[in-house]
């Protein structure tokens, strides 16, 4: 399991092809990239904190059919374009071009607009942080974004049920794709939200990702909801950046995230809408493919939600 760097280099004693994974039956992306000269050329690369081709590899070793970045580039291209990213390279955000159709048939009960970034001290793995910790950064945002943190270690039955009730609070990772990374590890420690007090701007830590910033509110003005995306994430970068831990960000991939279809921008967009019996139409999942959507829930408070 990829939570320490230590097997890694227990595994250089062994050859390349005493490693190599046995990868006969699986069928996700890693497995039809991965080659035996390609382990042998990577495999003893790491990232300043010990992270090596191993732990990239695991979540797809110990799922067949599933499937990070820089020093195993010649690995994670391959898979990343077909994935859907397209070309891979540098993104920027700005608002203000954006025309509010509001009044032209758009239809919400919510709109969110989910950004996820990473910090480079964030990963449970390393020691704790250095002073300002992710609390103290979010607690110095003033104005519109002035709020609350809320630990999941140390919230009460009362505060963790509103969280609940907002669809705010996240859930403990269960998936086999998500344990294989060792995203659950020492959970909950380190994990929390924190919310502005008019609860349309949230940032989740810990969770997925390092960071994940959320703007929503309801309604159908997205041009309001993606400008508090920006400027609040803006807001939230400079804070960390100040403190000594900036966005990790790639002119190659953009920033630096965990799933493959993040990187980037880092940026998701939802919207909740009430259309009566549409998922009855006979014709209701060939219209969702065709416009590149997903059925998701509406009952959870998961980022980036909605059909």
């Amino acid at each position: 399991m990829p939570f320490s760097s230590t097997h890694n280099k227990h595994k250089l004693k062994f050859s390349p092809e005493e490693e190599f994974p046995d990868l006969s039956k699986h069928n996700n992306h890693m497995a039809k990239v991965l080659t035996l000269d390609l382990y042998k050329r990577l495999r003893d690369k790491e990232t300043p904190s010990g992270f090596t081709l191993d732990d990239v590899i695991q979540t797809g070793v110990d799922n067949p059919g599933a499937a990070p970045y820089d020093p195993i580039k010649t690995h994670s291209d391959p898979i990343l374009i077909p994935y859907g990213r397209g070309q891979l390279g540098s993104h920027g955000l700005e608002w203000s071009p954006l025309r509010n159709r509001q009044g032209r048939g758009w239809v919400g009960v919510a709109c969110r607009i989910v950004g996820v970034a990473s910090s480079r001290w964030a990963c449970p793995d390393v020691a704790p942080p250095p002073s300002p910790t992710p609390p103290a950064a979010l607690n110095s945002l003033e104005g519109e974004f002035k709020g609350r943190y809320y630990p999941l270690k140390a919230m009460t039955e009362q505060e963790q049920q509103q969280l609940i009730d907002d669809h705010f609070l996240f859930d403990k990772p269960v998936s086999p794709l998500l344990l294989a990374s060792g995203m659950a590890r020492d959970w909950p420690d380190a994990r929390g939200i924190w919310h502005n007090d008019n609860k349309t701007f949230l940032v989740w830590v810990n969770e997925e990702d390092h960071l994940r910033v959320i703007s929503m509110e309801k309604g159908g003005n997205m041009k309001e909801v993606f400008r508090r995306f920006c400027v609040g994430l803006k807001k939230v970068g400079r804070g960390h950046g100040k403190a000594g831990h900036p966005f990790m960000w790639t002119e190659h991939l953009g920033y630096i995230l965990t799933c493959p279809s993040n990187l980037g921008t880092g940026l998701r967009g939802g919207v909740h809408v009430r259309l009566p019996k549409l998922s009855q139409h006979p014709k209701f999942e060939e219209i969702l493919h065709r416009l590149r959507l997903q059925k998701r829930g509406t009952g959870t408070g998961r980022g980036g939600g909605g059909a």
